[in-house]
């Protein structure tokens, strides 16, 4: 079965679903001749003389459902692959041969594609049996290729084997191609139901590999602790799905440029959605907004829990309104994720609130419920279990020695110290401006390079570090972004600056708590405005460490924390706030109160009712 599993898996590689379009050279120095399929099937095969081959399959019917086969002859063939990431890349079948153009594919199907077309044209044709089987079938004209082979590995250059380096830049590609029209990709698909009793093994529709698709509707997943691999999911959902259809966010900028996304507010574009529902349905009209209304066929949100219910309930009606379509949310696919019992949506004193899942529409909307629960990153089992019961508001006195010993852990290692997590963001400005103030020697300035400088405020909002870094010695700094997983240089890693490179840059030296010293260098953000523009910046990948908000840090993993939980003013903000911390030996709260675990009594109920629903669909599976 495993073996089954492994070229099954191996036979979806060698297809691909995406908008083609091909070029081919005319004599006489004439424009190529151009043609572009929409939904088209891409399929990688061999010949009756066992060569590779690449057919492509038109997605409408009569003459748009025509095949198109080019053989790949070896060292002739170049494949463009920079922009895979966008779902985009380019095939040159030969020496002024054809070019095929592929555009709006789910980019990790992508890279996978080409992958195995490069390694299988590197390998080299079959040879031919040496005695031809007389009476036996002739060879098929075209037969989708067999999976990678051990062979197909040790015949390929040692560049190969170990996956895909940056690609080249096509030199003859037109501007056509790269704004092809956008194509309303499948739906969230799942190969191979477990259960034998899914109606999709015993018929339904097939992709075109033969395997059985079935359709997800819209789906919500929940987290049971932190650290699950929430992220790590969402961004393969992300890499499975058409980009162009497929529209990335979250409730806030922090976790939005975590997953390359863009915030839930700037794709709708009807500000903070407090205006009438017939003024909020006027600013999705507007042109730029529209286009993004009617071209989403996917939308993920992440961090459900700050979202508020009010506002999902105008999001739906904009959908429906901005799309002319009744179906619920307007027809479009949404994938959410998050935990209410974390942070709930941002209110103003005198407002209630009022969580996604208590919406009107959320019932209409989410079919599918999920919940992750086996922890990922966390191997302290004590700690795990501390944190479980803290996030359903139970403060146990297990619970409250545990966390009341932690008063007496070290907040300093090495010359770095504990970062202390705020309630309130002034509060973290203060003390990091005020530590920074309190160091002798001279301020080093770091401004930040950015795609378009009169976007600042909206990059601010979405990049982790800002437009301009100071730093002296002696700063307690925090990491931004992966810089090396195997040293532990990764996002929230904690340091100390312990000095300045002579040169004219003057880059900083770090030395972190998992022991590594380093010259940090600029890194560079990319994620997507408003418009579906791509911003960047280009900035250290550091910020200051002394202190951090609970709302900043959602998402982040610390290694060694100080909190204050005295002026916790909301339900799931302790838990935020101890979860941040990557072991109990990396944490000390001070002043500890038990009254301040505490969990909404709605979310807790909401909760429930989600488990003895599941509980009751697994006994009709039986």
């Amino acid at each position: 079965p495993a073996a089954g599993g492994h070229a099954s898996a191996g036979m979806e590689d060698a297809e691909l679903r995406c908008t083609v379009a091909v070029e081919q050279p005319l004599p006489g120095g004439q424009a190529p001749r151009r043609r572009v399929m929409r939904g088209a099937l891409v399929l990688l095969g061999r010949n009756e003389l066992r060569q590779p081959v690449l057919r492509v399959v038109g997605g409408g019917g009569g003459a748009a459902a025509a095949a198109l086969s080019f053989a790949l002859a070896g060292e002739a063939v170049r494949v463009f692959r920079r922009f895979a990431g966008d779902g985009r890349a380019a095939v040159r079948v030969g020496p002024g041969g054809a070019q095929v153009l592929l555009s709006d594919c789910p980019p990790d199907a992508l890279r996978r594609f080409l992958r195995l077309l490069r390694l299988k044209v590197a390998a080299g044709p079959r040879g031919a049996p040496r005695v031809p089987r007389l009476l036996g079938r002739p060879p098929p004209a075209f037969a989708v290729i067999s999976p990678l082979q051990e062979r197909d590995l040790l015949r390929a250059p040692g560049r190969l084997r170990g996956g895909d380096a940056r690609g080249e830049r096509p030199a003859e590609v037109s501007p056509e191609a790269r704004g092809a029209a956008p194509v309303a990709g499948p739906a969230l698909t799942a190969r191979r139901c477990p259960s034998r009793r899914c109606p999709a093994r015993r018929g339904g529709p097939r992709g075109p590999g033969g395997c059985h698709r079935v359709k997800l509707t819209s789906c919500f997943f929940s987290r049971s602790f932190a650290r699950t691999g929430k992220s790590f999911l969402l961004k393969k959902i992300v890499g499975s799905l058409p980009p162009k259809s497929t529209y990335a966010t979250a409730s806030t900028g922090v976790a939005a440029c975590h997953i390359g996304g863009t915030t839930l507010h700037a794709f709708a574009g009807i500000g903070s959605g407090k205006a009438p529902l017939e003024q909020c349905i006027q600013l999705a009209e507007r042109p730029g907004v529209r286009q993004h209304w009617l071209a989403c066929q996917h939308l993920i949100i992440d961090e459900i829990s700050m979202v508020d219910g009010k506002f999902f309930d105008k999001l739906e009606a904009v959908a429906r309104a901005v799309r002319k379509r009744d179906e619920p949310f307007g027809g479009i696919q949404l994938i959410i994720c998050g935990d209410f019992l974390q942070l709930p949506p941002v209110c103003k004193a005198n407002e209630e609130t009022k969580f996604c899942f208590q919406a009107k529409s959320w019932r209409k909307c989410i079919h599918i419920n999920m919940e992750l629960t086996e922890v990922r990153r966390q191997t302290d089992k004590t700690f795990v279990s501390l944190l479980s019961a803290v996030r359903l508001g139970r403060c146990t006195e297990e619970v409250t020695r545990l966390l009341m010993q932690t008063a007496a852990n070290r907040s300093e290692r090495d010359g770095i110290l504990a970062t202390r997590l705020c309630t309130h963001k002034d509060d973290v400005e203060i003390t990091n401006e005020r530590c920074l103030q309190q160091l002798s020697g001279e301020v080093h300035t770091f401004e930040a390079l950015d795609s378009d400088p009169m976007l600042a405020k909206l990059i601010d909002a979405q990049c982790p570090v800002g437009g301009r870094v100071e730093l002296k010695l002696g700063a307690q700094v925090m990491l931004a972004k992966n810089l090396d997983v195997s040293q532990g240089l990764v996002n929230g890693a904690r340091g100390v600056v312990v000095g300045f490179e002579s040169e004219q840059k003057g880059l900083p030296k770090v030395r972190f708590l998992c022991g590594a010293t380093q010259v940090i260098k600029m890194e560079k953000w990319i994620f997507k405005g408003p418009s579906g523009v791509h911003l960047s910046r280009q900035q250290l990948p550091l910020k200051l460490a002394w202190a951090i908000s609970i709302h900043k840090s959602q998402g982040m993993s610390l290694d060694c924390v100080e909190i204050s939980l005295s002026r916790v003013f909301e339900s799931g903000q302790a838990y935020v706030a101890l979860s941040r911390a990557r072991s109990l030996a990396g944490l000390r709260v001070l002043d500890f109160d038990p009254k301040v675990v505490r969990a909404d009594p709605s979310v807790l109920q909401f909760y429930r009712q989600l488990r003895h629903h599941q509980l009751l669909t697994q006994e009709n599976w039986k």
